[in-house]
């Protein structure tokens, strides 16, 4: 290298060494309470996919195509998804996808109700949203596999931690689209709201959310597609589910496994995807 090459790189900044601190110092002296979370959440996800499970897989089956059917009043929608839940059966992967469907189902919740307010909070302050970008734009672009590492030594392994860090790589779809859909409300429609007397509150919750749902529910969907992305990552940190029979296939090479536990995430995610777009259908004229 050239001799200014070598200035610069001859004193390296201990990034690596100052994280690694930081996080040796939360578990030593936040453990308790990262290992109180961790237990508390895998206690509840625990029970779901109990009682999930508990339930007779064909009558699970016909409720969930019952669900869609009364979402979207689509028979060919219920039969699709009867159809690709009893392929999942077939294929003997069903307790993996009940446990991956609870997993998905919650990392979205978790991150929709952090991303919405945090949304509407920086669409109505610039400067919240100035700050919010870098970070944001750190969540989306930091490779999956970096997570794993501080959630590992903050929660250790199992379904908590992968719920975790799924919330993680999720939160900023809906915080985006909620933020642009509340910062495209069109003016005119503030301004009438003003004109007849509304509070701010009344503006929120009147004007700007119904203007802009079609945009957040966009980000529910998104939402959704990163969580069931983030299933076989999670899976290298203990999480049940259908990343456990693709990282098993990855690892021995097994082709057929790979390819049913595969389809079953692809059926599961067109079946969420499709049920997840009714709202935004409802407001189309």
């Amino acid at each position: 290298m050239d001799p200014i090459s070598d200035l610069i790189a001859a004193e390296k900044i201990p990034v690596g060494r100052w994280g690694k601190l930081a996080f040796d110092a939360l578990a030593s002296n936040l453990g308790w309470a990262f290992d109180a979370l961790s237990s508390g959440l895998r206690g509840v996800l625990d029970g779901v996919i109990d009682l999930l499970v508990s339930v007779p897989p064909v009558m699970m089956i016909a409720l969930i195509a019952a669900l869609a059917y009364a979402l979207q009043r689509s028979l060919w929608l219920a039969a699709g998804t009867a159809l690709g839940l009893l392929f999942i059966l077939n294929q003997g992967l069903w307790e993996e996808t009940l446990q991956t469907l609870v997993l998905v189902v919650s990392a979205a919740f978790a991150s929709m109700a952090i991303g919405v307010p945090i949304g509407i909070w920086a669409a109505h302050r610039p400067r919240v949203y100035a700050m919010l970008q870098p970070i944001l734009d750190l969540m989306q672009t930091m490779p999956t596999f970096v997570y794993l590492i501080p959630v590992l030594i903050l929660f250790g392994l199992g379904i908590a931690p992968g719920l975790i860090v799924t919330v993680i790589f999720a939160a900023p779809a809906p915080i985006r689209l909620t933020y642009l859909g509340i910062h495209s409300v069109p003016a005119p429609l503030l301004e009438a709201g003003r004109a007849f007397g509304a509070t701010k509150r009344q503006l929120l919750w009147k004007v700007e959310l119904p203007s802009a749902a079609p945009t957040i529910m966009a980000g529910l969907t998104q939402c959704i597609m990163l969580c069931l992305s983030m299933v076989v990552i999670a899976a290298l940190i203990g999480a049940d589910g259908l990343g456990k029979p693709v990282v098993r296939a990855l690892n021995t090479v097994n082709v057929p496994l790979g390819l049913e536990a595969g389809l079953s995430i692809v059926i599961l995610a067109i079946m969420l995807d499709r049920i997840s777009r009714l709202p935004q259908r409802r407001r189309k004229p």
